[in-house]
């Protein structure tokens, strides 16, 4: 039987944890897969675009493409349709999906992180922003949301009626969500917040995982707060996909033991 075939697709995914995940999972599923990571010059995505349907099963999109595939798709499924953007296709339909969402929220499920009745403050009004500001407030959170640009923290409260933060005050909160990615790359060892903020939480969550632990995760930690980095989160946003490649219904227990088994390899 002839394995099939995925791929992911972004500006540069040399270094993607993807090919590892999609290929863990899917062996842990039972099946056999190849899955390659393909960097494209943005201003040849619009050019190549049409050669991945043919070369692959489906794919992945990620950055900056999540928005450009959408004009070669016959449609968008679920949340693909919510946030306007895809990070998965299925070629013979040419549908698109976006799992970065759920993957959110199975993180906070499976971390054990409470999200209804919370009191919650998100840091950052961006792609990752939108999908958490979404599944939190879908999941019972009361949830105040932080950009630097204000138009785009105006934006996510309008479109899921959270509320728009001027300024971050040190007042409590059950869970502070870091998705500005302060803290890596050229920021890495910087916090979005400060100490007395963060001592006024019970948990943190920060979506970046490299480094494993910010300096954001560091402090709250050093304070005895809970914390949770996003690698997880890109593991189930991948275990997702799998799902849908292989028409299976996903398992929240089944997504933990395969990340543990993952993590321990």
């Amino acid at each position: 039987m002839n394995a099939l075939r995925f791929a992911v697709i972004g500006k540069d995914v040399s270094r993607s944890s993807s090919p590892a995940m999609h290929r863990f999972i899917a062996a842990g599923m039972g099946k056999h897969i190849t899955y390659d990571n393909i960097s494209v010059p943005p201003e040849e995505f619009s050019r190549r675009a049409e050669q991945f349907f043919g070369s692959y099963d489906g794919f992945n999109i990620t950055i900056p493409f999540k928005l450009e595939i959408i004009p070669f798709l016959s449609g968008l499924e679920g949340d693909a349709h919510t946030f306007g953007a895809v990070n998965t296709v299925i070629s013979s339909t040419r549908r698109g999906y976006n799992t970065d969402g759920q993957g959110y929220a199975l993180m906070l499920r499976n971390s054990g992180v409470q999200v209804a009745g919370a009191k919650v403050l998100l840091l950052g009004a961006g792609g990752a922003g939108r999908s958490a500001a979404k599944k939190m407030k879908d999941g019972g959170a009361d949830v105040y949301v932080y950009d630097r640009n204000m138009q785009s923290s105006e934006n996510v409260a309008a479109e899921f009626g959270v509320t728009c933060l001027k300024e971050v005050e040190n007042i409590p909160y059950d869970v502070i969500v870091n998705a500005t990615g302060v803290g890596m790359h050229k920021t890495e060892g910087i916090s979005p917040v400060g100490r007395e903020l963060i001592e006024l939480c019970d948990t943190a969550v920060d979506l970046i995982y490299v480094p494993p632990k910010s300096a954001f995760l560091q402090l709250a930690e050093g304070l005895g707060k809970r914390i949770v980095n996003g690698m997880s989160m890109l593991f189930y946003q991948a275990y997702y996909a799998e799902c849908i490649y292989h028409g299976r219904q996903p398992d929240d227990g089944e997504a933990a033991a395969l990340y543990k088994k993952f993590t321990e390899a």
